[in-house]
């Protein structure tokens, strides 16, 4: 009998442990940011909402320059960032890390970027996109409504 449990104790740790875990959607992205290290006349803002959907556009005066659609989407039960707008087709991400404050995609058949990073750090919004080569730093904060 001992052994009958000892063996039913270790199916049921390694049927726990094969389980895949869930990617929890990171909520500190959530609400209005403003970027603080703009080019000189531009001002860039990226507004995420409570379904994880978001928008991304720069202005230089009252001229929209760039603008993306942004959200995270679940593909094959695996987390994607989907980015709208900047190229002709979408353009996903896959899920490759997270914590508490921070995340990872990745689509390494990107030119640029292949790589993204949010993270929170001292109550503002940080954003690392990048390649082998390249990267652009974005730091955000939060406006208030």
């Amino acid at each position: 009998m001992k052994y009958f449990l000892f063996i039913c104790s270790i199916l049921l740790i390694i049927s726990c442990k094969t389980e895949k875990e869930k990617t929890k959607k990171p909520s500190f992205l959530i609400g209005k940011w403003i970027r603080l290290n703009d080019k000189e006349g531009n001002k860039t803002y990226e507004n995420w909402n409570t379904n994880f959907t978001g928008l991304g556009y720069t202005l230089k005066g009252k001229d929209t320059t760039f603008k993306e659609i942004l959200s995270i989407v679940s593909v094959n039960d695996t987390s994607n960032l989907k980015v709208e707008g900047v190229n002709e087709t979408p353009t996903l991400f896959k899920f490759t890390s997270q914590t508490d404050t921070s995340f990872i995609y990745e689509n390494l058949k990107n030119e640029f970027p292949k790589k993204i990073k949010y993270y929170l750090e001292n109550k503002q919004l940080k954003a690392i996109v990048s390649n082998d080569d390249f990267s652009i730093d974005f730091v955000f904060k939060k406006i208030k409504n």
